[in-house]
């Protein structure tokens, strides 16, 4: 079983400034609830029972939004606001979190190295706090589902255009089926010419606890930062890796154009808002057209 999971969340999130020099990028809405807690879902959803937040100055808000606020309730209950009240409960309420602190941010590879006490000797996955995948089954899922026939960490692959592979770490191999990958070559964020394919890892990573080790030996790579990519190509030498083209539509809730389109998204999911959303983008478009 996999039961635990990891959150990086110490970034400054500069993408969203000035929105996010007091607020946590995490805690930006997709309509109504912060972007994390959409990733938290998936984790519970996927089974896992411990999250560690990994986060750093500025980012107490973020286990703040999981804490228990007793006064806000009593007040919504006094109103009558109990569907209100539920709302809060359900985010407090909702997995066992650890809080671990980053310090200075030094690369995805060091936020996940800091969860090494916490997690301990067994496989573990890694979710990034802007990456949304909405799915009928739970990327997490898919992906544990994937680990337990092969036993080897998994990552979530997807095509990008070619303006896109200079973003992303890039994997190329043998495929075993229609969205099965043996990996045999990664590479971190390459020119498109030297690039072995257009499958990108995003943001899901199942990783088995040996890669602690290697975080720890793994120098600093492009831009000074401890890269997770690097790590996991010298674990991929050592176990093998596998490369999974997960079932879903992936959100970059850390980009304003993904943050966009996400509201969009999620908010075409909801009967109370669809509708008046719906005649509003047709009022838009045919504006667009005049």
């Amino acid at each position: 079983m996999i039961r635990k999971a990891v959150i990086p969340a110490a970034g400054l999130g500069t993408r969203f400034l000035p929105a996010t020099k007091s607020v946590p990028k995490e805690l930006l809405p997709i309509v109504d609830i912060p972007t994390i807690q959409y990733i938290v879902q998936e984790v519970v959803d996927a089974g896992i029972d411990t999250l560690v937040l990994i986060t750093g100055k500025g980012k107490s808000k973020i286990v703040d939004h999981f804490d228990v606020y007793p006064e806000l309730e009593d007040k919504l209950e006094r109103e009558g606001k109990h569907d209100l009240v539920e709302a809060l409960r359900k985010a407090s309420n909702m997995i066992h979190i650890v809080s671990v602190r980053q310090g200075i941010p030094r690369g995805l590879g060091h936020a996940v190295l800091c969860a090494k006490e916490v997690i301990g000797n067994e496989p573990f996955m890694v979710l990034l706090g802007d990456d949304l995948v909405d799915a009928k089954v739970p990327c997490t899922r898919q992906m544990i589902d994937v680990y337990s026939q092969f036993h080897k960490s998994v990552v979530a692959l997807m095509e990008v255009i070619p303006d896109d592979v200079s973003k992303f770490g890039i994997c190329a191999g043998k495929m075993r089926s229609d969205r099965i990958m043996e990996i045999e070559q990664m590479v971190e964020k390459p020119k498109l010419q030297d690039a072995p394919s257009r499958l990108a890892i995003v943001g899901r990573y199942l990783l088995t606890p040996e890669i602690f080790e290697i975080l720890e030996k793994t120098d600093p790579g492009k831009g000074g930062e401890i890269q997770l990519t690097d790590a996991m190509a010298r674990l991929m030498k050592q176990q093998g890796f596998i490369g999974y083209k997960f079932e879903g539509e992936r959100y970059d809730a850390g980009d304003k154009f993904g943050f966009l389109q996400a509201n969009i998204a999620y908010a075409m999911k909801r009967p109370d808002i669809a509708p008046k959303l719906m005649e509003y983008m047709k009022s838009l478009v045919n504006s667009c057209k005049k």
